[in-house]
């Protein structure tokens, strides 16, 4: 019976001993192979005879001055080849692995981080990373992130705080200063900053209200805080729709600073004396190991504080 009618036979058989084997078989000599394997002779030697009797068939012929190999032995070889090397690929592939080079990640992030946070994230991702799979979904509103991560749609959220769940951890990245957004020509937009009262009679854009959006409530209990409630005109879901509303004359934006980041045409952006600030923090399932997510929040932590730095 040959070697291929028997792929079951090798199931017993030891990765140390296709090593040996393959190390006599290359050199045809007990000697050299075992100075190679740094391991005595006579160990050796028991060894292949070890497994010659586990396939149950002789694979080396022996003479006082050489070895050869036999059919089955040069069949073997092949085989014994192609074994240890998938071994190899497959270890080295679990080391990248299990290092953070090699894997996949998929971050989904909320409007105003989209455009300022998430081009530089991704190019440093790359670069850092080029073995890693990475997919992003912008425009995400919270509770979208949230669901998302724990159905493991995504890995890594960038959104806003509060997110409360026991399965989900929340970091810190940074805290953005909220900015009025304007229609250019607005007759507010030739003041150098305004005030929240400033906005009492105007039409607001917003996200959506009712939980849908931790930016709705953060821009309604501003409003409430300074005296009034903010008359809504529309309701979005996007960032982008929003500042492009604002530049269609259809209202004023209550957003977080990076927003201006957009530059959308037709909107202008004036400071908020004694403005409120919103968190963007980075949130993971508890409990998630993956090299690859601790090597990317390592790099998205180290981007967050040198655009602190330098002031963006």
């Amino acid at each position: 019976m040959s070697i291929d009618a028997r792929p079951a036979i090798i199931v017993g058989v030891e990765l140390r001993h296709l090593r040996y084997y393959v190390a006599v078989a290359e050199l045809r000599h007990f000697g050299r192979a075992a100075e190679r394997l740094h391991m005595a002779q006579p160990p050796l030697s028991q060894q292949i005879r070890q497994l010659e009797t586990e396939l149950g068939v002789q694979l080396l012929e022996r003479t006082t001055r050489r070895v050869d190999l036999t059919d089955a032995g040069v069949a073997f070889l092949q085989r014994a080849r192609e074994v240890l090397a998938a071994v190899d690929v497959a270890s080295a592939e679990a080391q990248r692995i299990g290092a953070g080079l090699e894997g996949r990640l998929v971050v989904g992030c909320v409007g105003s981080a989209t455009y300022s946070l998430l081009p530089s994230l991704a190019r440093t991702l790359r670069e850092e990373l080029p073995a890693v799979d990475f997919s992003f979904r912008g425009e995400m509103l919270v509770p979208e992130q949230a669901q998302a991560l724990l159905d493991g749609h995504i890995d890594l959220a960038l959104l806003r705080p509060p997110v409360d769940h026991p399965d989900l951890v929340l970091g810190t990245l940074r805290r953005e200063r909220f900015i009025v957004a304007l229609p250019e020509g607005h007759r507010l937009a030739k003041r150098k900053r305004l005030r929240l009262a400033d906005l009492r009679d105007e039409d607001f854009i917003v996200h959506p209200a009712h939980g849908r959006s931790v930016m709705s409530g953060a821009v309604l209990a501003m409003c409430r805080e300074a005296g009034f409630e903010p008359r809504v005109r529309q309701e979005v879901g996007e960032t982008s729709t929003l500042v492009t509303f604002v530049a269609a004359g259809l209202g004023v934006a209550l957003v977080p600073e990076p927003v201006q980041a957009l530059g959308v045409a037709g909107t202008t952006y004036r400071p908020l004396v004694g403005a409120g600030q919103v968190e963007l923090a980075a949130a993971t399932r508890a409990g998630d190991s993956s090299a690859v997510l601790a090597r990317a929040l390592d790099i998205l932590t180290a981007l967050t504080r040198q655009s602190h730095r330098s002031g963006r």
